[in-house]
């Protein structure tokens, strides 16, 4: 399958890409990943796959260019921001809320 990947065109199979990574231990995964046989890749993939820098290219282009292939990609949820309290508001939630006398 042709699959464009930092701009340049690349011809993979899935067995090709399963080929290119026997013998290569992954990386610990910090994002998204590329699920190849039982391990979880992260953009290493690109790089073995392509020959390039890591920097030419997006771990999204990887994703989408595995995926086409028929591997299962994990995309990792975006965290929620901490929500940040004031030191008045974080004092009012410690005493709890008023209750009201009727």
């Amino acid at each position: 399958m042709r699959c464009v990947i930092a701009r340049f065109p690349f011809d993979l199979t899935k067995s090709g890409v399963l080929e290119s990574m026997k013998g290569i231990k992954p990386e610990p995964v910090t994002g998204d990943s590329v699920i190849i046989g039982r391990r979880h890749s992260p953009k290493q993939v690109g790089q073995v796959i392509t020959r390039q820098d890591r920097r030419d290219f997006s771990a999204g282009e990887v994703l989408r260019a595995m995926a086409h292939l028929g591997f299962t990609c994990r995309i990792l949820p975006e965290s929620t921001p901490a929500r940040i309290e004031s030191p008045l508001q974080r004092a009012s939630a410690m005493l709890g809320a008023p209750h009201l006398s009727v």
